[in-house]
């Protein structure tokens, strides 16, 4: 009886492990078609569906939990939750090493954008001093030294599509905002009058990173992106939201 009893014990505790959710951080500053937050829940994007299937592959379910950008790697730190997506080492560079990252998954254009069409590309070191559209915590490495000789004057808004919004009724001229988001906007607002790529300030390979941490299966997930990148799934998830042959022409028109 003892035996039995033990038996399954054990097969309690293995099913709870199983169940155990991916628990990912997301953060408040996304737009479509990243990510659609509604009621401070995610319900659809290109990182909804790559962290659901995710999840799927793991045999468990995903958990998300909504944070402001600034909360975001704290949260992570504190071990809140176990795992981000669509980030770069660049962008980390003193994230100590409790993590381990994935293969890049996705690219990040981060695009000038203007609401009035030019006939050449736009040198930012060039423009006079004006305010410039931008979102909340985010870091622009490249207008950097723009930003902090106040040539450039940063206009804060909490997510890109916001910034979008404020460019397209004449709060600045110029905006920064990725490709996917400017895109998405341009294909879904209805005032017939599109904003335009002027230049590409950064391109950037993104992936996920992981807790490294006993409770957290770091290697099978780290293993399960891997494959699901090489058989084409992820881009198919991208496919889904993002027309292929806007990428590529808004590299032709475009230049850093």
């Amino acid at each position: 009886m003892h035996l039995t009893w033990g038996a399954l014990l054990l097969l309690s505790t293995s099913l709870e492990a199983a169940e155990a959710p991916l628990r990912f951080v997301i953060a408040d500053s996304w737009a479509m078609p990243t990510i659609e937050v509604d009621g401070e829940q995610p319900t659809a994007g290109i990182l909804y569906d790559t962290m659901n299937s995710l999840a799927r592959h793991m045999g468990t379910r995903a958990e998300f939990h909504v944070l402001a950008r600034a909360r975001v790697q704290n949260a992570m730190a504190q071990g809140e939750v176990d795992v981000r997506c669509f980030a770069a080492q660049a962008w980390l560079p003193n994230l100590s090493g409790d993590y381990l990252w994935s293969v890049p998954l996705f690219v990040q254009r981060n695009l000038l954008v203007s609401n009035r069409y030019h006939h050449e590309p736009i040198n930012p070191q060039q423009l006079p001093t004006q305010h410039i559209g931008t979102v909340l915590s985010y870091t622009y490495t490249s207008l950097q030294p723009l930003f902090e000789s106040a040539q450039l004057i940063r206009d804060d808004a909490r997510n890109e599509e916001q910034v979008l919004q404020k460019l397209q009724v004449g709060r600045y001229q110029y905006a920064i905002a990725s490709q996917w988001t400017l895109d998405w906007f341009n294909k879904t607002q209805s005032s017939g009058k599109p904003l335009h790529r002027v230049a590409l300030l950064q391109e950037q390979a993104v992936g996920c990173y992981v807790r490294n941490d006993p409770a957290v299966p770091a290697q099978r997930i780290l293993r399960t992106l891997l494959k699901m990148k090489m058989s084409g799934e992820i881009d198919a998830i991208v496919q889904r939201y993002v027309d292929p042959q806007t990428g590529a022409q808004a590299s032709d028109t475009v230049s850093p």
